[in-house]
């Protein structure tokens, strides 16, 4: 059976994409992910998970990405009615992720509190309807999912990266980050428009725009 891990990473940031990533293999293969020591990225060094990231596609058949950009996120966050709105907009990358891989069943990490709702959009715009395991904590409880996670994680470290160095150090582009809110305040202070790399929609840049107009 070919099985398939889909999670994300960036969602909460201030800063930079989304970025959804997913991994197809044979389901005899999930232990081989295991003896390498992957787990859910949260848990592992940046270190650990840049040289796990090339071990995990060399086991995995096929990998995917797909990058939801800021101005993507603010669009839907700022027009979309009631559940059409960012856990939507990642239904709808996820569903795309699996699309390309075809797997037989796949296991997503859901940003829906209603798990069952989640799975059902992305079924409802799959032409070939894989077995669904749609579950909260699915990046700890299942290996697939955090093979996905480490790539995510990965790539969405690499982008962030050439961000900063285009940029200046913004830090990691989380809110609770001092070293973001401080880029933030610096870059409203001196410019009254938002960049395609910020989530301008975000409540945090909102409240530091409208500190500029005080």
């Amino acid at each position: 059976m070919r099985i398939a891990g889909v999670d994300d990473a960036g969602r909460g940031c201030a800063i930079g994409p989304l970025v959804i990533a997913g991994v197809l293999l044979d389901e005899s293969r999930v232990e081989e992910l295991r003896i390498i020591g992957v787990k859910d990225s949260k848990q592992l060094s940046p270190k650990k998970r840049e040289g796990l990231a090339p071990e995990i596609e060399d086991i995995a058949s096929r990998h995917a990405f797909f990058e939801l950009a800021p101005w993507a996120i603010d669009h839907v966050v700022k027009h979309n009615k009631k559940l059409r709105k960012l856990n939507y907009l990642e239904a709808m990358a996820m569903a795309k992720v699996i699309r390309d891989l075809r797997p037989d069943r796949a296991f997503v990490d859901p940003s829906d509190v209603v798990p069952e709702r989640f799975a059902k959009q992305i079924l409802r715009v799959l032409p070939e309807k894989p077995e669904m395991v749609c579950e909260h904590h699915a990046d700890v409880k299942y290996v697939a999912v955090s093979a996905a996670s480490i790539l995510a994680k990965v790539r969405r470290d690499r982008i962030v990266a050439e961000l900063r160095r285009k940029h200046g150090d913004f830090g990691s582009g989380y809110p609770h980050d001092e070293k973001t809110l401080s880029f933030l305040e610096a870059w409203f202070r001196e410019k009254d428009w938002c960049p395609p790399f910020i989530r301008c929609s975000w409540a945090t840049v909102e409240r530091i725009r409208r500190l500029r107009e005080v």
